[in-house]
C-alpha cells in the first residue's frame, strides 16, 4: 500500500501542470470557479474581495492548513467580518490564540482545564472540570449560532481529483459537511500539491491518509464536493470557488532533491514517531507546520536564511521514514537542508555560516585527509592550547572556538596519538 501511494504521488507531482489545468477545467464544467494565487495575500485578498462582493457578515471555517498558513481567520476578522472555526480543536486554539500544536490534533496540549477555561467564561479555579463529551455539548451550543448565520465557509481540501472535478474533505466531526452545504458561499482553499488524478487513486489515498492519521479503517466522514448545487439538488452552496496557492511550493517543485516533500498527505504520522516533536511540542518550530515534515517545508517556503536552525533540529534517527506513508525520505531532504544552510549552494545570501567557520573545517578537512597530516595538525593544537590549559582542560577557549566553553570545559589535545602510545610501547615490551 505504501509502495502504491508513494506510486501515485511521485507520477501526480511529475505531471502537476497536466493535472492542475485538468482540476480546473472540471471544476469550471461543474460550475465552479478557479483562482491560481501565487502566494498568501493574492489568496487573502481574493477570499477577502469575494466576501466584501457578496454582502457576507459571517465566515465559518472547516479545518484547513493551507488557511492557517496564510492566516486567513485573523485577516478576516481584521477586515470586518466574523471568522469563526469550526472544527472543535481549531476553535479551541482560536479562542487561545495560538497556532495548532499538531496537523491532525491541534489543541492536543490542551488540559480539558484548559478547555473548560476557554469555552467557559464563568469557570474558575476549584470548579467541577467537565469531562470530554461536557466540554464538546458546550463547544456545540456555541458553534450552532455560528452556523445558522454563517453566508460563507472556508475549508481545506484533503484531496482534489483532477479527472472529476471533486475535492474530498475528511473529517469525523460533522462541521465539514456543515459548511459545505449550509452557507451560500464555499470557498475550497488548497496547495497546489493536494490533487489526485482520479478516483482509484483517491480510495487507495484515503486508506492510506486515514489509518496513518487516526488508525482508523474509515473516517466518520468523507464529503465529496463537486462544485454549486444544481436545481435539482435542496443543500449545497449557490457558489463555489476553488483556490489553488503556490506560496513558495515551486521552489520545492523545481529542486529534485527536495521535490518528494511534496507528495505530503498530511497525516502527521512523522510528527507521533519523531522523538525532537515529542519532546519539544509543535510551538517550537515557529510556523504553521511543525514536526519533521515541517522542518523541510518551513526553511524552503518562508525563507532558508530565516528557518536554518529547523533541519538541525533532528536526529535523523529516520523514525519519520518508516513511519511515513507514502515513503518520504525525511532525513535525506534534513542533511540537504543543512548543507544548503551551511554552503548556500543555491543562494550565497542564504548561507548561515561565517568565513572563519568556513576556514576552520576546510582545514579540518585537509588535515583529515592523510595520517601525516592529522599527526601533525594535532601536535600544532596541542602546543597553541597548552598555554591556556589548567591540569589539561581549557576554561575559556579564545575566538573563533569560544563557544565551545560557554558552558562547559574543552579537554587538551592529547600530545601523542593513540597510535604513537601504542608504538612507543610495544618498542619498550620489546626491548
Amino acid at each position: 500500500m505504501r509502495n502504491k501511494g508513494k506510486a501515485i504521488k511521485d507520477h501526480t507531482i511529475a505531471h502537476l501542470d497536466h493535472y492542475l489545468d485538468m482540476l480546473s477545467e472540471k471544476v469550471e464544467q461543474n460550475g465552479g470557479t478557479v483562482f491560481f494565487a501565487e502566494n498568501a495575500d493574492e489568496a487573502r485578498q481574493y477570499i477577502t474581495e469575494l466576501a466584501d462582493a457578496r454582502n457576507i457578515k459571517t465566515v465559518i471555517k472547516s479545518k484547513s492548513m493551507v488557511s492557517e498558513e496564510m492566516s486567513l481567520a485573523e485577516s478576516l476578522n481584521d477586515s470586518g467580518f466574523e471568522a469563526v472555526e469550526t472544527d472543535l480543536g481549531e476553535y479551541i486554539i482560536q479562542l487561545a490564540g495560538e497556532s495548532p500544536y499538531h496537523l491532525i490534533a491541534p489543541a492536543v496540549h490542551k488540559s480539558r482545564k484548559d478547555v473548560a477555561e476557554l469555552l467557559d467564561k464563568d469557570f474558575t479555579d476549584g470548579d467541577r472540570v467537565p469531562d470530554a463529551t461536557e466540554l464538546t455539548m458546550l463547544a456545540r451550543e456555541q458553534l450552532r449560532d455560528v452556523f445558522a448565520r454563517a453566508d460563507m465557509s472556508v475549508t481545506g481540501v484533503n484531496f482534489a481529483v483532477a479527472e472529476s472535478g471533486s475535492i474530498v474533505l475528511v473529517t469525523n466531526e460533522g462541521n465539514g459537511r456543515m459548511s459545505t452545504s449550509v452557507p451560500r458561499v464555499h470557498v475550497a482553499v488548497m496547495g497546489m500539491e493536494k490533487i489526485v488524478p482520479s478516483i482509484q487513486d483517491l480510495s487507495t489515498m484515503l486508506r492510506i491518509l486515514i489509518r496513518s492519521a487516526t488508525g482508523q479503517r474509515i473516517s466518520t466522514y468523507v464529503t465529496m464536493v463537486n462544485g454549486p448545487k444544481t436545481p435539482e439538488e435542496e443543500e449545497g452552496p449557490d457558489e463555489f470557488h476553488l483556490v489553488i496557492m503556490n506560496n513558495g511550493r515551486h521552489k520545492l517543485l523545481s529542486d529534485p532533491q527536495l521535490r518528494e516533500s511534496l507528495n505530503c498527505i498530511r497525516c502527521g504520522a512523522c510528527l507521533n514517531a519523531c522523538p525532537v516533536y515529542r519532546k519539544v511540542g509543535g510551538h517550537a518550530y515557529g510556523w504553521v507546520y511543525p514536526g519533521p515534515i515541517g522542518a523541510i517545508v518551513t526553511p524552503v517556503m518562508t525563507g532558508l536564511k530565516d528557518a536554518s536552525n529547523l533541519p538541525a533540529a533532528s536526529s535523523l534517527c529516520g523514525a519519520c521514514h518508516d513511519a511515513c506513508p507514502v515513503k518520504i525520505n525525511i532525513p535525506r531532504m534534513l542533511l540537504e537542508l543543512r548543507y544548503k544552510t551551511a554552503e548556500g549552494s543555491t543562494d550565497p545570501k542564504e548561507r548561515t555560516s561565517t568565513f572563519t567557520e568556513r576556514v576552520i573545517w576546510k582545514l579540518w578537512r585537509i588535515g583529515m585527509m592523510s595520517r601525516r597530516r592529522f599527526d601533525w595538525g594535532a601536535r600544532i593544537a596541542y602546543l597553541l592550547m597548552r598555554p591556556i590549559s589548567l591540569k589539561g582542560w581549557i576554561k575559556k577557549a579564545p575566538p573563533p572556538i569560544s563557544g565551545w566553553t560557554l558552558t562547559r570545559d574543552f579537554p587538551l589535545i592529547a600530545r601523542q596519538s593513540l597510535k604513537s602510545r601504542l608504538s612507543h610501547r610495544s618498542k619498550k615490551e620489546i626491548s
